[in-house]
């Protein structure tokens, strides 16, 4: 029998987080079963928009197919990143996923009002994260045209 898995097209993402546990929770779920072929981590909003507005320029950086995006960020936060990625013309196109444990309302309309491609709050436990991580490969590696 074949693993769907292997029919899943590989796909790189750009996981913008902070917290080095849940870097590494986010890990290990998605090589346990995921068809990533890369994972960029930066660990706050300045780093991951310099890598994001430099990738064009440099000939060894991987384009993220998409980005999973904190709220909670040092330096700058995600709803600062999030603007700037969408108002950039070279970056808008990039699918930018609100990865969060806030459900605050107003995150949740920002988001959506600055062009995010969806908002999911972080599950409490590693299991909950699988099932996230599955539903979001389903989702953007299987229903969705990507650029």
């Amino acid at each position: 029998m074949t693993d769907k898995r292997d029919s899943l097209k590989k796909f790189n993402l750009l996981l913008v987080e902070d917290n080095e546990d849940e870097i590494i929770l986010f890990n290990e779920a998605l090589r346990s079963q995921s068809p990533i072929q890369e994972i960029i981590v930066e660990r706050d909003g300045e780093k991951a928009l310099e890598y994001l507005k430099s990738m064009h320029d440099a000939e060894d950086c991987v384009i993220p197919d998409l980005v999973l995006l904190d709220l909670n960020m040092p330096k700058k936060g995600g709803l600062e990143v999030l603007t700037e990625i969408k108002s950039d013309p070279k970056l808008k196109g990039i699918p930018v996923i609100i990865f969060t444990t806030s459900k605050s309302e107003s995150d949740i309309r920002f988001s959506y009002d600055n062009f995010a491609s969806c908002y999911i709050s972080k599950p409490m436990s590693f299991e909950g994260l699988k099932g996230v991580i599955v539903k979001i490969e389903e989702f953007w590696l299987n229903l969705v045209e990507l650029p």
